[in-house]
């Protein structure tokens, strides 16, 4: 079997599993899937799905995402974002209002600087998520807004 464009994720793999002392019996039956199906996407034959890689990831106890961007399945600047999400909304020392104006001032600088899609979805992309905001957390007056922001 020729090997495929994942080798760097069965290396990565193998590497996270022997540092988690784990061996690949082990690892398989904690992510629920064959100890030979695991075994070839060490060694770069097989490209698992998203689902597959959440569940090793979860074994592993590390983060999909960065399962995802060795996988080519998520870009590296998307992983930035869904992970700087996740804190935002797993933060416990701020409420649900704080998280959202935050996510949406964050949305608001991504924007400004050229990141216009949004992989996070919905959580950032309130209707006035590009408009600019007070101290207080919320919108100002966008009606004299610039077209463009000067540099």
């Amino acid at each position: 079997m020729a090997s495929l464009n994942v080798g760097n994720l069965g290396e990565y793999l193998r590497e996270q599993r022997r540092t988690a002392q784990l061996s690949l019996r082990q690892l398989a039956d904690a992510a629920g899937v064959s100890n030979p199906y695991l075994s070839q996407i060490e060694r770069g034959l097989r490209k698992p799905s998203a689902e597959v890689l959440q569940q090793v990831a979860k074994a592993l106890r590390i983060s999909a995402e960065t399962l995802y961007v060795r996988a080519g399945i998520l870009d590296e600047r998307e992983r930035d974002e869904l992970e700087t999400r996740a804190v935002i909304l797993a933060d416990p020392s701020i409420n649900e209002r704080q998280k959202s104006v935050l996510l949406q001032i964050y949305a608001s600088f991504r924007k400004e600087n050229g990141f216009e899609d949004e992989p996070g979805g919905a959580e950032g992309s309130a209707s006035g998520a590009d408009a600019p905001f007070n101290a207080d957390g919320s919108a100002a007056d966008t009606a004299s807004k610039p077209s463009k922001p000067s540099h």
